[in-house]
C-alpha cells in the first residue's frame, strides 16, 4: 500500500502517477485562461467551487484530461480559510482533479493564498490524469499570488508561484450534493497517524469496502470481504455506531488487516464531513477513511 504523509515534496506528488507514460498532453503557449478586469480582491474565492482548466510548469501548458477518465466530471477546488480541527489530516480547503483527493489549510491575505498542511490519498493515475495530477500538486503549495476575472461571463482565478508556474481555474457549477442518507459510499482511503503525521492509505487490490447510511438508523456495507450491518444515528456531525454485526469469510491477509482497520474506525462516536460526493469519516484519534458517492 502507498502512504502519503503532510507537506509532500514534488518528487512524491509525481509518484501519484503509478505506472503512468508522461504524455504529452500540454502545449508551450504558456498562455493563462484569466480573463481582463483582474482584481487585488480574492477574498470572494472562498464562495465560489473552482474547476482546474490548466497548469503551467516552466512555460509549458498542462491541460485538465478529458471527460473519459476517471470522475473529472467531480473535478474541482474549494477554498476555506482556517485550519483543520486538531487530529484531521490537512484541511478543509482542497478537492480532487479527478483521481486523489487532497485536502489543505488555507490561508487569503490580500491577493496572497497561502497552502500548508497539504495531504493527498495516494491512488495510482494512470496517463494525462497523473500527470496533470503531478503538476497540479506541484504548483499548489506555499505563497500563490491570486487573481480574478471574468471570460465569457465566468468567474477565472488564477494563482501564481514565485517562480512563475500557475494554476488556472474557472468557475463551476455547484450540482447537487447527494444525501448522506441512502447513498452508497465507496470507501478508497484510511486515514491515520505517523510520528504525529497524517497519513492517508490506499485500500489494497481486491479490497471492495462500502458502506450505506439509511433513515432508519442503520448502517449497513462491505469492509472489503465481510459484509455488515449495525445501528447507526446521524446528529450534528457525528454518527454513533453500535457494534458491527460481520459475516465471517476468510480473506487475504491485506484485505483482513483492512477489514480489521475499519471495525475499529466505525465503533462508537465518529465525526463526518460531506464535500459534494466525497465523506471523511474520522474517530478523535485522527484515524478515518474517505469516501466517495458511485
Amino acid at each position: 500500500m502507498k502512504r502519503t504523509a503532510k507537506n509532500m515534496t514534488y518528487s512524491a506528488a509525481a509518484a501519484l502517477a503509478g505506472t503512468a507514460v508522461l504524455a504529452a498532453c500540454g502545449t508551450e503557449s504558456g498562455s493563462s485562461t484569466a480573463g481582463e478586469g483582474e482584481t487585488k480582491d480574492v477574498s470572494t474565492i472562498a464562495d465560489t467551487r473552482w474547476v482546474p482548466q490548466s497548469v503551467t510548469v516552466d512555460g509549458k501548458d498542462y491541460t485538465l484530461p478529458g471527460a473519459d477518465s476517471f470522475d473529472l466530471e467531480d473535478a474541482r477546488i474549494t477554498f476555506k480559510p482556517g485550519a483543520a480541527d486538531p487530529g484531521v489530516p490537512g484541511g478543509e480547503s482542497g478537492g480532487t482533479v479527478g483521481c486523489n483527493h487532497f485536502g489543505a489549510d488555507i490561508e487569503i491575505e490580500g491577493d496572497t493564498v497561502k497552502v500548508s498542511d497539504l495531504v493527498t490519498t495516494n491512488m495510482g493515475c494512470p496517463g494525462p490524469v497523473g500527470e496533470f495530477e503531478a503538476k497540479f500538486l506541484h504548483v499548489f503549495r506555499g505563497s500563490l499570488k491570486a487573481a480574478t476575472g471574468e471570460h465569457d461571463g465566468t468567474k477565472t482565478l488564477t494563482l501564481t508561484s514565485g517562480n512563475g508556474d500557475r494554476i488556472s481555474l474557472r468557475e463551476g457549477t455547484s450540482g447537487t450534493a447527494p444525501p448522506l442518507q441512502g447513498t452508497r459510499w465507496t470507501i478508497n482511503t484510511l486515514l491515520s497517524r505517523e510520528s504525529g503525521d497524517p497519513v492517508a492509505e490506499s485500500l489494497p487490490a481486491g479490497a471492495k469496502a462500502h458502506l450505506t447510511l439509511t433513515k432508519n438508523n442503520t448502517v449497513t456495507g462491505s469492509l472489503g470481504c465481510n459484509t455488515f450491518n449495525a445501528k447507526a444515528t446521524v446528529k450534528d456531525g457525528t454518527i454513533e455506531i453500535g457494534p458491527l454485526a460481520t459475516t465471517r469469510m476468510v480473506c487475504s491477509e491485506p484485505v483482513m488487516k483492512t477489514e480489521r482497520e475499519l471495525t475499529e474506525i466505525l465503533s462508537g462516536k465518529v465525526s463526518y464531513q460531506q464535500k459534494h460526493k466525497s465523506l471523511t469519516i474520522t474517530r478523535s484519534f485522527g484515524e478515518g477513511l474517505l469516501a466517495r458517492a458511485k
